[in-house]
């Protein structure tokens, strides 16, 4: 097992690694949309929530060598199903012509008021393994 850390000066605010590689397998905790240097919720509409999480999810990727086009799992917590269409958007232009399975969790609140958490699986490229 191997634990893969946020960057040198970053700290999670919970008691969690940001991923984990277990048999070949990157777990990519739920990623808030969170600015890094404040820790708070970024600015703005559930549209630039989705984008900063699943930038957050990228960036955890690929410090464990893996890409967007590895993964084959998302799940995505969304505090308001009706922005479900807005989050879909979003989504779909970040994996483009990738199309990992997804489940979609609709919850009444995320933790520091956020709209959208998202967490990823990933199988590591053979030459990372």
């Amino acid at each position: 097992m191997k634990f893969i850390e946020k960057p040198e000066g970053s700290r999670n605010k919970g008691h969690y690694s940001p991923g984990v590689i277990m048999n070949n397998i990157l777990y990519v905790s739920g990623q808030l949309p969170l600015e890094p240097a404040t820790g708070r919720v970024v600015a703005g509409d559930v549209q630039a929530q989705t984008k900063c999480a699943l930038q957050h999810v990228e960036a955890v990727l690929e410090r464990a060598g893996c890409s967007k086009e590895d993964v084959g799992l998302c799940r995505i917590y969304l505090a308001d199903i009706s922005l479900w269409d807005q989050v879909n958007a979003v989504y779909a232009d970040f994996f483009g012509s990738h199309m990992p399975a997804r489940v979609v969790v609709p919850t009444r609140t995320l933790h520091f008021g956020a709209l959208v958490e998202i967490e990823a699986m990933a199988e590591l490229p053979d030459e990372n393994r």
